[in-house]
């Protein structure tokens, strides 16, 4: 796929986007079908390895693994059985060191017509670019892309017209995106499933343990997360970090401590894990811009 004229564009963060090389398709049709490999790119000029954007799709298929690959600051490591998808204007970069097996697709945008394209999500970003299909979706897919590649490679000896052969390939792509896209809705709300459940048991934990732990890493190795899982549930679940949130909870106890008891302001701090009243002054300043002392006085 290299050897094309330099048609690349470079935004004004110095990335640059590299067009669907529409010379080198079979038929000159808006996809490219075939086997990952060595020497593969999209550009003479785009070295897998850097850092570019793409203004079409890619869908990776994966028959070998581990792959690692980035996608919009997000490592993502692949297995076989595992599929890709790249969207427009996703920054990614190949991985240097990863050995690619499988098949990929390309597709330019504009080559499925807008009702195929919004019932198969083509544009969903929210949706995770790695999949993990189980046994029964692979099996899918895998003869849903055969026979995508099949279609493709036949351009090559003419058997229909152009014009009804690339119907059979919108037809052929068609099919294969709507199984994609059911994986990749499902896999997106199974993850979400797990982010709640995530979230439901840190915040259970920081309600029972707040008052002597603050430690976000703690949370997590208690609850046998790692830190970036804990993170993305936190974050989907409030908008907000696991720092933030164990911050938010013990300040709404020191306030409620303060304002409704007569607790020394020294040991309202002790009671929500600050020994040091220096401390816990220089915390509940930071996080409401009163001093204790202060947030009590307004309330008298």
């Amino acid at each position: 796929m290299a050897g094309t004229a330099d048609t690349s564009v470079e935004d004004g963060d110095g990335i640059r986007t590299f067009p669907f090389p529409v010379g080198l398709s079979v038929g000159g049709v808006g996809i490219q079908v075939g086997p990952m490999g060595t020497g593969r790119t999209w550009h003479a000029d785009a070295p897998l390895e850097r850092v570019h954007r793409i203004d079409f799709h890619i869908v990776l298929l994966f028959t070998g693994g581990p792959v690692r690959h980035m996608v919009d600051f997000a490592e993502y490591e692949a297995s076989a059985g595992d599929v890709l998808w790249i969207r427009p204007g996703q920054v990614h970069r190949f991985s240097k060191t990863s050995e690619y097996r499988g098949t990929v697709l390309a597709m330019q945008p504009g080559f499925l017509p807008r009702a195929t394209v919004e019932a198969t999500g083509l544009y969903r970003y929210d949706l995770p670019p790695l999949l993990h299909p189980d046994e029964a979706q692979s099996a899918g897919l895998r003869a849903a892309l055969a026979h995508l590649q099949h279609e493709y490679d036949d351009l090559a000896t003419a058997t229909l017209p152009l014009s009804l052969h690339t119907s059979v390939l919108r037809h052929s792509l068609t099919v294969f995106l709507l199984r994609l896209a059911h994986l990749a809705a499902s896999s997106a709300e199974a993850a979400r499933r797990q982010a709640d459940t995530t979230f439901t048991l840190f915040r259970e934990a920081v309600e029972r343990d707040f008052p002597t732990n603050h430690s976000v890493s703690a949370y997590a190795d208690a609850l046998g997360y790692s830190r970036r899982t804990l993170v993305r549930a936190v974050r989907a679940a409030t908008g907000e970090t696991p720092k933030g949130f164990i911050d938010k909870r013990v300040v709404l106890e020191a306030k409620r401590l303060l304002a409704h008891t007569e607790l020394p302001i020294g040991r309202v701090g002790a009671a929500v894990g600050f020994p040091d009243p220096a401390n816990f002054s220089k915390f509940f300043h930071q996080h409401t811009e009163l001093t204790p002392a202060a947030f009590r006085a307004e309330l008298r």
